[in-house]
């Protein structure tokens, strides 16, 4: 392995190990020593001037690596290419060390810079210390992972990292052991010999999602190296109110892997400050963990945190005086120059050099990234001043002068000068306004491109750019149960794709709970149909990081209620990653789940207006039966984006016809059906609803009302096509119908219709929503009947509507 490092401004040396020989781990090489003595001196500097930068008013907020300088010298000499890290946001003297982000391109994130080429990384969405490489390129297909040091985008909610994280390794066992991958060959990896790296601070250990992590990862058996930063405290909270005995390591006992027993992780404890011990002890773990393919946590005690937790406070309000001298003292920078002195590795005055040297560098490229962040925002200034003494109007002239004046203005500054200015200039003729106008709009649509793209696909692959198949049948279609059709598809794309993989409970031998993947395990094997324990957070977590390395994992999560434990995960990692890489990384995988009408408090709920407002960057599915469900996974399966579908449970049972290209049918999204014609009043819903409006309507026609019924498909992306608006032409009225809470997804539904498609205007009589009550459903088919939509309340508020327009005709005989 070798590391091209930059040296302030000086050329790049190479460095392929900090031992002198590497049959031995006792004499250290001094040339990479002292590069890595640089590299710690530069990453401080970086945090001391950052955090100046801060408390001057240039960034709004800043989070840094001191402290954790030396164990991530150590760490990076480790990581190969090939390898992927899900991190913390403190690592920026590990990504430093490997050279995959620059000191200009840290200080241009600290500045938020919106621009790839200055900061590559996010584009300016994320807050510094937020570390990313681009694993795709600008169409959006994916780079060679296998010739890259890669980082997956770090995330600010505590211990989030670590579900990915268990996937990301997982994959490299799949790449190990898939004797069809290993055949194909590819960009993601070289025989599973790639390790996932990790990195946590302590206080974040005390979150469910790091046990639930270390868990999974301990049955999977996958090559993870865990580094647990343990610096005593969570902000002001030290770890004896953290952690069960104070201490991580001894917690984590019970894990640790005992030759002769069933299979562990590797336990290391090494301090921080501790330059030697740290390269011995990250050389032999990453190695075992790459060659045998089990996990190992490396709890990196001792260290510091010498500029406090963040830019948000002081760290000298919590401790101690004696603590605080007790760190200045075991500063690891501290302790790793005396120890280079000690060992003869260079004198205090060629340190003194480096350390010099590297304050000078760090500070012009500190101001190189400052120049480079102000220079489109000075030149869109001097246009608008341009344009605003153009006017030659006494009433912006003062307005004008308070721009001049202005230091450092940001885009909201002047487009709040623009409006202000518009706003004098009222009275005066179109021709004076419209080139301030004409900005206005530019900048406008500008940065609506610089911080709104990429929420979802905008690649050849999208879901959206997927042709329709539509489901072919022939006299010799055979007749089937839902679940039989669902399994006719999974089978025909494992058969199709080496790729794919199912995980979840109950998913492998059993074939799922409802038998959709029946006998698949027999017949593709334990790897590519597999069992999870009950663990929801870290099988969708498994699924993002098996996906960000180019594999196609169907997540199972048994029921719909269940999906709230994943909840978090979904929204703030998966469906957030595209759009907080600006295109830069993506995760296509699909989470299958089922619900709706199951009996019970917790197993017959509906939370789709949380799941369709906090999963923008998903797609949400919600076919009404099994054929229209295996539409949406060939669509999915075809593109690279994520996707959600929930089925109805209750139509497993439920027998229709196979489609004779079972294999091949697509649905597109965003394109709702209209299942059944009517003039009269449109109903529309989605999923279990669809067959609930459709016995409604049955007897709204016998009542002489006729209702349209329209099912949506999809909640995410809504109705592309305006299928609802056209019916709402010809009926004058709509009825959203669906089982959620009152104001939320028919709430949704009804703004996304009468809102941003303008169909108030077609309304004769006011709309109406009918959902399900407040309160969880009860057990028992009466609990059903009395909470959610049935038959009877659907056909009364349709009724209702007519009632209004012609009470003679529809006479309210109910009320």
């Amino acid at each position: 392995m070798a590391h091209e490092i930059k040296q302030g401004s000086s050329a790049a040396i190479t460095i392929t190990s900090p031992f002198e020989d590497s049959s031995t781990r006792h004499r250290f090489n001094p040339d990479a020593v002292l590069r890595d003595y640089r590299v710690g001196v530069r990453s401080r500097h970086i945090s001391v001037l950052g955090r100046a930068e801060v408390l001057a008013g240039r960034a709004k907020f800043g989070i840094f690596g001191d402290g954790k300088e030396v164990a991530q010298l150590a760490m990076a000499y480790a990581f190969r290419k090939g390898d992927i890290r899900s991190g913390y946001y403190r690592d920026q003297t590990f990504m430093l060390a490997l050279g995959a982000i620059t000191v200009r391109e840290f200080f241009a994130q600290l500045y938020a810079h919106a621009d790839l080429e200055a900061e590559p990384a996010f584009g300016g969405r994320s807050m510094t210390g937020h570390f990313a490489t681009r694993m795709l390129r600008s169409d959006g297909t994916w780079k060679n992972l296998t010739e890259t040091y890669n980082s997956t985008a770090d995330l600010s909610p505590t211990a989030s990292q670590m579900p990915r994280l268990v996937g990301l390794a997982w994959a490299s066992k799949v790449y190990r052991l898939s004797e069809r991958l290993r055949e194909l060959g590819g960009d993601f990896s070289e025989h599973g010999n790639e390790v996932a790296f990790g990195t946590i601070g302590n206080a974040s250990c005390a979150e469910g999602m790091f046990w639930e992590s270390i868990n999974a990862v301990g049955v999977l058996q996958a090559p993870m190296l865990l580094s647990v930063w343990d610096d005593g405290y969570g902000i002001s909270v030290p770890n004896k109110f953290q952690m069960t005995k104070g201490d991580v390591s001894k917690v984590l006992e019970g894990f640790r892997h005992t030759e002769g027993g069933r299979p562990g992780l590797d336990l290391y404890t090494v301090p921080g400050w501790d330059y030697p011990t740290l390269c011995v002890t990250y050389s032999e773990a990453h190695e075992r963990a790459r060659r045998d393919h089990r996990p190992a946590i490396l709890h990196i005690t001792e260290l510091t945190q010498p500029l406090g937790h963040s830019t948000s406070g002081s760290h000298e309000r919590y401790k101690t005086p004696e603590r605080l001298q007790w760190e200045k003292e075991f500063d690891c920078l501290r302790q790793m120059r005396k120890w280079i002195v000690a060992s003869s590795c260079a004198g205090e005055a060629e340190l003194d050099a480096i350390e010099e040297e590297e304050k000078r560098a760090v500070t012009a490229d500190r101001d190189r990234a400052w120049e480079a962040y102000r220079e489109p925002l000075e030149r869109e200034r001097r246009e608008l001043l341009d344009l605003a003494h153009a006017t030659s109007s006494d009433q912006v002239r003062p307005l004008t002068e308070r721009l001049e004046k202005k230091q450092n203005p940001i885009r909201k500054d002047l487009l709040g000068f623009t409006g202000e200015a518009l706003l004098a200039l009222r009275q005066s003729d179109d021709a004076v306004r419209r080139p301030l106008i004409e900005w206005k709009q530019r900048i406008e649509t500008e940065n609506r491109r610089r911080y709104s793209s990429h929420l979802w696909s905008e690649s050849a692959e999208s879901a959206l750019l997927v042709p329709e198949e539509k489901a072919r049948y022939s006299e010799s279609s055979p007749v089937a149960t839902g679940f039989e059709i669902l399994n006719a598809c999974f089978d025909a794309a494992f058969a199709r794709d080496p790729r794919l993989f199912a995980l979840g409970e109950d998913v492998g031998r059993l074939g799922d709970v409802n038998q959709g993947f029946a006998h698949l395990q027999e017949k593709y094997g334990e790897l590519r149909v597999s069992d999870t324990g009950i663990r929801e957070i870290t099988i969708v977590g498994q699924a993002i990081g098996m996906a960000l390395r180019g594999l196609r994992p169907i997540a199972e999560i048994q029921y719909l209620d269940y999906l709230l434990y994943a909840l978090q995960i979904m929204s703030d990692d998966l469906a957030s990653l595209r759009w907080r890489t600006a295109g830069g990384q993506k995760a296509p995988l699909i989470i299958r789940t089922r619900g709706h009408r199951l009996e019970g408090i917790w197993h017959a709920g509906s939370p789709m207006a949380g799941v369709i407002n906090l999963l923008r960057g998903i797609y949400v599915c919600v076919p009404r039966d099994a054929v229209q469900a295996a539409g949406f996974y060939n669509t999915m399966l075809r593109s690279d984006d994520p996707a959600l579908i929930v089925e109805v449970l209750n139509a497993y049972r439920r027998r229709a016809k196979v489609p004779d290209n079972i294999a091949d049918m697509t649905i597109p999204l965003g394109v709702p059906e209209m299942i059944r014609e009517g003039g009269d009043v449109t109903i529309v819903t989605y999923g279990a609803c669809c067959a609930i409006a459709l016995e409604a309507a049955e007897r709204l026609a016998a009542a002489g009302i006729e209702a349209a019924v329209i099912d949506v498909r999809t909640l995410l992306p809504f109705d592309r096509a305006g299928v609802i608006g056209e019916s709402m032409r010809k009926t004058h009225r709509v009825l959203f119908l669906d089982e959620d809470v009152p104001g939320g997804a028919a709430a949704y539904m009804m703004e996304q219709v009468l809102g941003r498609q303008g169909g108030f205007d077609q309304l004769d009589a006011p709309p109406r929503t009918l959902s399900a009550q407040e309160h969880r459903t009860p057990y028992g088919t009466d609990g059903d009947y009395f909470t959610k939509p049935n038959r009877e309340t659907v056909f009364e508020a349709a009724y209702e509507l007519m009632h209004e327009s012609d009470p003679g005709r529809w006479p309210l005989y109910f009320r």
